[in-house]
């Protein structure tokens, strides 16, 4: 092998081939004398020698290349894979259409500032972070949320820059622009997140470093055996930067998963938690239940019928957006119920609204309201407001000429998917599952009971929440916390894994490891899936290359393996372990 090519040439090629390498051997300099250590550089840099020595200068040209290749490998498709993964969140117009007095400026995105006007058509990229002032749109929001279906837009709506208008025209008011919109936002959190290593990737380069000094004291005791070219094989079977390369393209490419479908990974490390997690918990309020209410049932103390009493509320709150009046106005509509026109509408924070309707005003509030106003409540209303807080529920009261007429009595809505996902997680046996609410004891058992969870704490407040967690954790539990990402902020923190159904709006103040950008728990089960998709990728990744080495240190020491072999089992195992790396890029 040492006359495969024309010897004056190969000793052409050693200045080359030591400025190429220079790199392995100032590392093994450094790690000897420095760190007074062995590390793979020192067992390069050993078979590179032996390599010149014996004349070997095809395969020591072989290594420098793969070494080079190797390092532009790695970095290339890091930095193409980055790119892919934040791009994802970053797609954003150069330009957009200001409104100046009437009159439409294509005016740069640098030059765009709060509160100005920009409008956008259909088929246009949005390129702000503001809410609707004017107009209705189908927007596609899928590269933020995942979600496939279009959000209806309409005047008050929020929309996000890089998401697109695929029907109909609107007016922005701009509240946020360039580096400090939403997606600018998660792709500098996603600039941090494809630099954390997986706690698989950290092991495998411990293992790496720890076989070094193993592997040097083999090759010491092949030498006086099989001489140099034996010693040099059992050098050539060190495992290094294939083992650099593909776990961290393999991690690259999971993350990349994540976030076509709308899950942003805000610690790469998570991954390997997940997969131990043996205990989930969910807030109640935000999570397992929706932000919203809706109508259970409507109380008459009055000749006015349910319908009436309804019209009376929703026309006193149909101008107003808060959770409560969405519901009532809702309920309404759902009925069909005709209301009828208002006037001189007066509001009390925090207590109610009191508005004109047919020439005599109309009371809709809470019981503090109608005390307020010298309005007495009848006891059965009184009793009906007691029971319903008792079970979560919240109470509004309506009054007409300063009389109650009767009440509306709402309830939160539990999210359509979470019983389906509960169920999965106790049929997979993913572990315990736990409700956490500030709400009282009654409606957190029944939430309890109609999901299928055995454990709950009711009346916890958010600083208890983190207790409940630590106590968990000292019971030897891996704890995933499930919460709304800003009032369970401090549980978030504290468990090991943490995921928020908060979703694109909070994401730069969101404590949480994991963002569900849907805002939906399907996509939970998801998370668990891939992370165990991803820990089987990396082992798989490192097991080629192991048992590669293992078969060539057998064989350089029963079956008279040389350098030559050796380097064909290291090409060999790194082709076989980057196709497991690649494999979930067909996902996509």
């Amino acid at each position: 092998m040492g006359n495969m090519m024309y010897f004056p040439l190969n000793l052409l090629s050693i200045p080359g081939l030591l400025y190429v390498t220079s790199p392995i051997f100032k590392n093994a300099y450094q790690a000897i004398f420095t760190e007074r250590k062995v590390r793979i550089h020192t067992l390069t840099s050993f078979m590179l020698v032996s390599c010149i020595f014996e004349q070997y200068f095809f395969i020591a040209n072989l290594t420098g290349f793969f070494f080079v290749y190797s390092r532009k490998m790695l970095s290339k498709i890091k930095d193409d894979s980055e790119k892919q993964i934040i791009d994802v969140f970053r797609q954003q117009p150069r330009f957009a259409w200001l409104m100046i007095n009437d009159i439409l400026v294509k005016t740069p995105i640098e030059r765009i500032r709060i509160d100005d006007v920009v409008v956008v058509g259909s088929g246009e990229c949005i390129p702000v972070d503001g809410v609707i002032v004017d107009g209705i749109a189908s927007v596609d929001q899928q590269i933020l949320t995942g979600e496939s279906q279009p959000a209806e837009k309409e005047t008050g709506s929020t929309v996000f820059a890089s998401t697109t208008v695929l029907t109909g025209r609107i007016c922005i008011k701009v509240q946020k622009a360039g580096n400090d919109t939403t997606v600018a936002q998660i792709g500098e959190i996603l600039n941090k997140t494809v630099h954390l290593k997986a706690d698989i990737q950290t092991k495998a380069e411990d293992f790496i470093d720890k076989a070094a000094l193993p592997t040097l004291a083999a090759s010491a005791i092949a030498l006086p055996f099989l001489g140099i070219v034996g010693a040099a094989s059992v050098l050539n079977n060190r495992l290094g930067y294939r083992v650099l390369i593909v776990t961290s393209i393999g991690t690259l490419n999971h993350l990349q998963l994540f976030s076509k479908n709308g899950i942003l990974i805000k610690d790469g490390r998570v991954l390997d938690l997940l997969g131990k997690v043996d205990t989930i918990v969910f807030d109640k309020t935000g999570t397992l239940t929706l932000s919203k209410f809706s109508v259970a049932g409507i109380h008459r103390c009055s000749h006015y019928d349910a319908d009436e009493i309804l019209a009376y509320a929703a026309a006193s709150e149909q101008r107003h957006s808060h959770p409560i009046a969405a519901a009532i106005v809702e309920e309404a509509d759902k009925r069909q119920v005709e209301l009828p026109p208002s006037d001189q509408t007066e509001y009390s924070v925090g207590y109610g609204i009191k508005v004109l309707i047919d020439k005599e005003y109309v009371y809709v509030g809470s019981d503090r309201f109608m005390e307020r106003e010298g309005i007495s409540i009848p006891s059965s209303i009184a009793e009906i407001i007691g029971s319903s807080h008792s079970e979560g529920n919240s109470v509004v009261l309506i009054a007409r000429s300063e009389s109650l007429i009767g009440a509306i009595e709402l309830s939160h809505i539990i999210r359509p998917e979470a019983a389906s996902v509960i169920q999965q997680i106790k049929k997979r046996n993913m572990g315990e599952v736990y409700i956490i609410s500030g709400d009282h004891e009654v409606p957190t058992k029944k939430l309890a009971e109609k999901l299928g969870i055995d454990h709950y704490f009711a009346e916890i407040l958010p600083h208890q929440k983190a207790e409940i967690i630590e106590n968990l954790q000292k019971s030897g539990k891996t704890v995933c916390f499930i919460g709304d990402g800003i009032n369970d902020a401090i549980a978030l923190k504290k468990a090991q894994v943490s995921i928020s159904l908060r979703g694109a709006s909070t994401v730069a103040t969101d404590t949480a490891q994991i963002i569900l950008m849907n805002e939906n728990l399907d996509h939970l089960l998801y998370i668990f899936d891939q992370a165990e998709a991803h820990d089987k990728t990396l082992r798989n990744c490192l097991a080629a290359i192991i048992a590669a080495s293992a078969i060539g240190l057998a064989g350089v020491a029963f079956w008279d393996f040389g350098l030559v072999t050796t380097t064909i089992l290291r090409v060999v195992s790194m082709s076989g372990s980057l196709g497991f790396a690649m494999l979930p890029l067909k996902k996509l």
